[in-house]
């Protein structure tokens, strides 16, 4: 979604979930479920009908990342944790203690530095490119 929604702030007028959808080779109704999300928290807006779509609620430099994690449903951020192999042994609870632990400290970590980074921060990381001079899907 930070891809789709610097785009947004970069493009003139609304961009509908079949543009969104193809431009990341992805089901329109999956866009819409997950815009749906971001409207709710403010993020983006919608309109129906013909010019409608999809427009940003607020300017790249209002978003941060950790904005973006929460509306998204704050998604696992680790795709390694405790194991539950074996419950019983006492050697796994020991680890998965620890892990636990540590794991918690990690991404406590990660939020405060979440929210520390705007859109307009990642955005300034590229060139401007004109959205119609883009092609219908992104390949960068």
């Amino acid at each position: 979604m930070l891809h789709v929604l610097i785009h947004m702030g970069r493009h003139d007028g609304a961009m509908t979930s079949e543009m969104i959808a193809q431009m990341l080779d992805a089901n329109p109704v999956v866009i819409r479920r997950t815009m749906a999300g971001l409207r709710e928290q403010g993020y983006v807006s919608s309109v129906k009908g013909h010019g409608g779509g999809w427009t940003l609620s607020r300017p790249l430099e209002k978003l941060t990342l950790l904005d973006i994690y929460r509306a998204v449903g704050e998604p696992s951020i680790f795709a390694v944790g405790p194991a539950h192999d074996m419950p019983g042994c006492l050697i796994e609870q020991a680890v998965n203690g620890t892990l636990t632990d540590v794991f918690n400290e990690a991404e406590e970590l990660l939020r405060k530095r979440f929210a520390g980074v705007t859109l307009a921060d990642i955005a300034r990381g590229f060139p401007s490119v004109r959205e119609q001079d883009h092609g219908q899907r992104c390949t960068s």
